[in-house]
Order: structure tokens, then sequence, then C-alpha cells
């Protein structure tokens, strides 16, 4: 993996905007093309295949938590359970997913975390950058097939349409995000419906938009957690409708899953060493909240008593988890992190956040990437 400076294109604000990127740039550029990072084939196929193989471990750490009944441990009342065991017997349409992995000394990819519920850097991911590379580096590849797996995904899936998306009203990230997963299911044949989360209804034992249309398949960019203290959530279990992504999603987007897959998989080359607790790991590690997002509520320590924290509380809902520490490689003062995405059980591509410390946060930038022959 190698950085390199480029000269961003004069009109690339204008580019990415017709794209559907909006939010490109804050209080400095989000969308980044004043660098970007080669991979040579052989970094790839060895993330491509540690995608799937950590796909695999978290699926049997879900097959776990259904057989011994763990719930408590993941903060999930037990009266959900029926309904997450329901989803995953079924096999309930699970659309994607996002690995977080660092790589080591041996450029061996690591897991961070897993944002298995609702991931963003898609967009960024599945178009922007690819555009990028087609008018850039028109005779290179790119680790990235996303957006034409998810089209083929929603085909697949057999799910009863029109489908709904959903997200906040606050959020520009989320609404590009989920316009942009109803253009895909849109290119897969199905009748789309837009709606915030705050205009979701329930009527006559259903679930219904402002129209009063029923809700029969609802992509929610809106955490699990969330949606369980909604007024209508008290119905959720109970309605026979399908949600993307589904109730077994719950298991895996808790930081929780950590300490479980170590405790499962001990040893196992792509996974940190994770527990409840920091005695076993010693001076150095990196404490997150279970149900943290955008790096908010961080601690990483190098030794004690050094301390790189973000703001935020880590013990609102849930607590937190401790993780063996790997920090992201510094390369010209930037330490990259590697989103590899999974569509439906398949390893779909990657994108890169690039930030100033070792800790990803919401400010961290996009930096797109190309494969050297």
């Amino acid at each position: 993996m190698q950085r390199h400076s480029i000269e961003p294109r004069a009109d690339w604000r204008a580019k990415v905007e017709a794209l559907g990127l909006s939010f490109h740039t804050t209080d400095a550029p989000y969308w980044d093309e004043s660098a970007y990072y080669s991979f040579s084939m052989a970094e790839i196929l060895e993330i491509e295949r540690s995608t799937g193989e950590l796909f695999g471990l978290c699926c049997q750490a879900v097959e776990h938590v259904l057989k011994t009944d763990r719930w408590e441990e993941f903060g999930i009342d037990r009266s959900l359970a029926p309904a997450i065991r329901r989803s995953w017997v079924e096999d309930d349409v699970s659309l994607y997913g996002r690995f977080d992995l660092g790589l080591d000394a041996d450029g061996v990819p690591k897991m961070y975390e897993f944002n298995a519920d609702t991931p963003t850097a898609l967009l960024e991911a599945a178009v922007i950058q690819w555009y990028w590379l087609q008018e850039r580096f028109p005779d290179y590849d790119q680790f990235n097939s996303i957006h034409e797996r998810l089209v083929a995904q929603w085909k697949i899936s057999e799910l009863q349409g029109p489908v709904h998306f959903a997200c906040c009203r606050n959020s520009d990230e989320e609404w590009a995000t989920t316009i942009y997963m109803e253009d895909t299911a849109m290119q897969a044949g199905f009748q789309t419906h837009r709606l915030f989360m705050d205009e979701i209804g329930w009527k006559a034992d259903r679930f219904v938009d402002m129209q009063n249309r029923p809700i029969r398949t609802l992509f929610k960019l809106y955490p699990w957690e969330w949606m369980l203290r909604e007024p209508f959530g008290r119905h959720l279990s109970r309605e026979p409708w399908q949600l993307i992504e589904p109730a077994w999603k719950m298991i895996l987007s808790n930081k929780r899953i950590l300490p479980l897959l170590w405790e499962l998989f001990p040893g196992h080359r792509n996974l940190l060493p994770a527990y409840t607790s920091p005695e076993k790991l010693g001076e150095s590690w990196i404490k997150k909240p279970v149900f943290g997002r955008g790096g908010v509520g961080i601690t990483l320590r190098e030794s004690s008593p050094r301390e790189l924290a973000t703001p935020g509380s880590p013990e609102v809902e849930g607590g937190s988890i401790y993780q063996a520490l790997l920090k992201p490689p510094c390369i010209d003062g930037r330490y990259p992190v590697l989103g590899s995405w999974i569509v439906g059980d398949t390893p779909a591509g990657m994108g890169l956040r690039e930030a100033n410390s070792p800790i990803t946060t919401e400010a961290s930038r996009f930096v797109p990437h190309r494969i050297t022959p």
C-alpha cells in the first residue's frame, strides 16, 4: 500500500455533486482527491479473502448466540429473540455491510469492527471513486464491484415491493446514501417510495407511510437499537414485514461481537484480541462504546498513562469493549483505514478513510484508490 499526492481535478466539486455527493466539503474537503492509494493485486486478493472469511466467522457467531441465548451480553431484550431467530432461520435479505480493517506489519488485514446495520461511505466507494478512476487512470483497475453486486442482490432477493426507503432528516450523508440505495433498487426493477423515519406510522395493525400505503419492505438507514425506542418499536416483532438490514444484524452491529469472535476463534489471523475489560491487554488497548458511531467516545491507550480520546461518553447505552491496539500505519502524517464491503455474502470492493490521528472520525477524509499491475 502506497500513498501518492496528485493534483485534484479543477472541477471536481461539480463532478461529484452531479453523482450525488452533496456533502463533499464542510470545513475542509471530505472527498479528498489530492491523494490516492495504490495496492498490488496480491494485497487486494488478501483483503478480499480476509473479508469473506471474516463474514463467515460473523455468521458462525450469530449461530452461536442463537443456540446459547446470550442475549443479555448484547443488551438485547429476550422478547426480541423470536424475531431475531426467525429472521435468521428464514434467511431474511441482507444487502450489505462494511468491515473496517487495519493492516499489521506483515500486511495482514485485521478487523477493527463490522458496520453491519447502517454502514455509510457507500456512495463514495461504489460510484464516486470509480468515476474518478475512469477519468484519471482509465487503464487501471480498482477493487470495486459494489454497485453491480448491489443491483444483482436486489434482483435475487425475492422481496415484496414496493420498497420504502427511510432515514433521518438531519444528515446529508445518510440522505445521499439512502437515495443511492433506492437507485440500486430501481435499477433492479423495484417500485420505491421515500419517507423519513418520523413519518412511519402504525395503523390498523400494520405499518403505513404518510399516504396510508402499507410498508411491506423497508430499507432503513437507522440503527436497530434506535428503531426499538421509536413509538412504533413495540410492534416491530409483530408485523410480518421485511426490514433491511434484518433483525439478526442486531447481533453483529453491536461491538460486543468483537470479544465473542475472539472467544470463539482465538488467535485467528484476521482478528484482534478483544475483551469486556482491559486486564488481559496490558498497557496498550483501545476502548470502544458498544453502540458507538463516527469515532465518538473512543479512548486509545498506547502506554500507560498516555491516552488519546475523542469527545463523547463511551458509557452511554451498553458500555464498552476493549480491543488490542493496532494503530493504522502513518503515511505522510495520515492514518488510513480500509473499509471493505460485503454484498450479500460476497466481498465487493473497498474504500479508504484517512485521519490526522489514529482514530477515524466523521471528519476523516475519503481518499480513492487504484490497483497497480
